[in-house]
């Protein structure tokens, strides 16, 4: 028989030594953004309450009953001066929910509310909710966009895995209280990685899509699009307008969607976005970032060549291996960004960097000119200035 107490014991200590763990900038980097050594939160960060029935005369040896898998793809939004956190947390049944966490500092020390978000369904239960994005919208409002996903009616039997993902829409006053309204509906077969625009356009609400044929394929979909809307109530998109499109031997030439809302400047809109690729090894997400227009937000005006981050280390090893993404970033009153990405599928880091260097960046680093010959010429140029430099 087991010491129940002393293995209780012995939990509790684990786990608050974990939630308790400092975090501190990676060595140097690019420039662009610091990275921290430890992941901010990862499944071993959920609740011990959870997972373990503490009542020893049902659970005689303390068996984790309810296993957690992964925590990742959180929205993000500061809150009562709390850097928080909308968490999809997965069990080990694959189910996804979301749950709230929260850091006074936003880089550690983040630890879950003591229970998950019960989130209202529609009519038709959604069987997997995951990535949502959180936003204040100018209504007075914050929103949460998330996709729901359910089995593809038109599956064949003996396909357990076709689906249909659409994109849920929530809002709340608090982060505890969530009112469910209808799933956006667009002219598209499936949706992911939708967004609200923080602010109305010619009265109406906008949104970002990722139209898509397939539940996986983006087939002749893709690209970030935009649509209007007259209610959010009962959200209707007739029109989608590409803004951000797929490009052949690019790292979104697979896929590419948006990240979290985009974050408005004097220069423009500035925007994170995820692009996906094939390689031999399977499909590889980073995360890139582009600049529109100020009025008109379908116009792309600035968009550095490549990816802003990619996988590295650890980060490259998980449920999904080769894989970031990020659909949550905070913007201080003091310029600093907190940008929360995901690795592989299966944990939460934050990378930190200001307004001002992502301007710096997105504006005068060089575009894709889609050529091996014009990524010659453009480091042959900088070759030069650099020797007139010194």
């Amino acid at each position: 028989m087991i010491d129940f107490e002393k293995r209780k014991q012995q939990l509790e200590e684990a786990y608050k030594n974990l939630v308790a763990l400092n975090n501190k900038k990676a060595d140097l980097g690019n420039g662009i953004f610091d990275r921290y050594e430890n992941p901010i939160l990862t499944a071993g960060h959920a609740p011990l309450n959870w997972k373990y029935d503490f009542n020893p005369q049902k659970n005689p040896y303390l068996l984790e009953r309810i296993g957690i898998n992964a925590t990742f793809n959180a929205g993000a939004i500061k809150f009562n001066n709390k850097y928080i956190l909308v968490v999809r947390v997965e069990g080990t049944d694959r189910k996804s929910f979301f749950a709230i966490a929260e850091s006074d500092n936003g880089i550690d020390n983040f630890t879950f509310w003591d229970e998950p978000v019960t989130l209202p369904e529609t009519s038709e239960p959604d069987t997997n909710v995951y990535d949502m994005r959180i936003a204040f919208h100018e209504d007075g409002w914050m929103y949460g966009l998330f996709c729901t996903e359910r089995k593809d009616p038109n599956a064949p039997a003996h396909d357990q895995s076709m689906a249909v993902a659409q994109c849920g829409i929530v809002r709340t006053k608090d982060l505890k209280t969530w009112e469910r309204l209808a799933d956006l509906k667009t002219p598209s077969p499936q949706q992911r990685n939708v967004v609200l625009h923080p602010e109305f356009v010619d009265g109406k609400y906008a949104f970002y899509t990722r139209p898509q044929d397939g539940f996986i394929e983006s087939g002749t979909g893709g690209g970030i699009g935009f649509g209007l809307s007259d209610s959010i109530e009962n959200a209707v998109i007739e029109k989608e307008l590409i803004v951000d499109n797929k490009n052949y031997h690019t790292v979104y030439e697979a896929k590419n969607g948006m990240g979290p809302e985009p974050i408005k400047t004097e220069h423009g809109w500035l925007f994170l976005a995820h692009g996906v690729r094939n390689t031999a090894a399977g499909l590889r997400y980073v995360l890139y970032m582009f600049m529109t227009d100020l009025n008109d937000l379908t116009r792309v005006i600035y968009k550095p060549a490549g990816y802003f981050l990619a996988p590295e280390g650890e980060e490259r090893i998980g449920d999904v291996s080769n894989v970031v993404f990020s659909n949550g970033w905070i913007l201080d009153e003091d310029g600093k960004v907190f940008i929360y990405y995901a690795s592989s599928d299966t944990r939460m880091h934050v990378a930190t960097s200001t307004l001002d260097i992502l301007l710096d960046y997105v504006m005068n680093t060089p575009a894709d000119e889609l050529r091996s010959a014009a990524t010659v010429n453009r480091i042959l140029d900088n070759i030069q200035m650099n020797k007139v430099v010194h």
